[in-house]
């Protein structure tokens, strides 16, 4: 299983476009970056790529990391930065199954499968395969099992990705706030590599109208706002699922520039065999 990662950012991305502040400036000084939300996760017994989200830098991103077109593709939530590179496919691929939840979301009265077909209802290559979460589906030589998070007002899935012959395990959180459920945990647990949603550390928790939640014994959130992890939470949800590493992506420019290029914080084009 070869992991690439695409997009590493949130929604701006960094750096991000107008900006001057001090980690958008050093990114562009260290020539990095943080593009809107994609992992490629390619197996190589079979020769398939499953792509994971649609960030809206699609193109850009398979230009400058030069890896296969996908053979099929899930989409855990219909927020632009993760949906709206699916139009990036017209014209460049013949076809291509597009895995999305089957849950009806009370926000929205559609499912995340529902939404991607009619908003795409015009892209002849693709077909949309409902698929029930936390139920395991064959793609491209891979276990994928979707998983509810927590990431309000609309539902969102993280996903677990298995090899079944060498037992390599990729884990992402999704975007979502430290209330993952206990049965998708399970489902999470154990990976080989663990992606993690870590929006800002929780330093910054008193800049968000609401403050931080989810806090641990010692006070630190672990919980921005409402929709996503801090840093802090993240990595303490990696050490409960016990991954064997961890990499912490859909990373916004708010970090601090001394903190913003530390470990364990992605950066786009990190490449992981497992």
């Amino acid at each position: 299983m070869r992991v690439t990662l695409l997009g590493t950012g949130d929604t701006t991305g960094t750096p991000t476009v107008g900006c001057d502040c001090d980690t958008c400036e050093a990114a562009r000084e260290r020539g990095v970056e943080r593009t809107r939300f994609s992992v490629h996760v390619e197996n190589e017994r079979t020769g398939e790529a499953l792509l994971v989200d649609f960030s809206p830098d699609f193109r850009y991103q398979f230009l400058r990391e030069s890896v296969p077109l996908p053979d099929a593709a899930i989409i855990t939530h219909i927020h632009f930065d993760h949906l709206d590179g699916l139009g990036n496919v017209f014209r460049v691929l013949d076809e291509l199954d597009v895995y999305a939840a089957n849950e009806t979301d009370p926000q929205t009265g559609e499912s995340v499968a529902e939404t991607v077909a009619n908003d795409y209802d015009y892209l002849d290559p693709i077909t949309v395969v409902p698929t029930t979460p936390l139920e395991s589906v064959r793609i491209c030589g891979f276990d994928v099992t979707l998983v509810p998070v927590d990431h309000p007002p609309l539902i969102c899935y993280g996903l677990a990705i298995e090899d079944p012959e060498t037992g390599a395990k990729l884990s992402l959180s999704g975007d979502t706030s430290y209330a993952v459920p206990d049965r998708s945990r399970e489902v999470l647990a154990e990976p080989d590599l663990l992606l993690a949603d870590a929006i800002v550390p929780a330093a910054l928790c008193d800049a968000h109208p609401i403050g931080g939640r989810h806090e641990n014994d010692d006070g630190v959130a672990r919980t921005f706002g409402t929709k996503h992890m801090t840093r802090e939470g993240a990595l303490a949800l990696a050490d409960e699922l016990n991954a064997t590493r961890t990499r912490l992506v859909h990373l916004a420019h708010f970090y601090p520039e001394a903190e913003a290029f530390e470990e364990p914080l992605a950066l786009d084009g990190e490449i992981y065999t497992l």
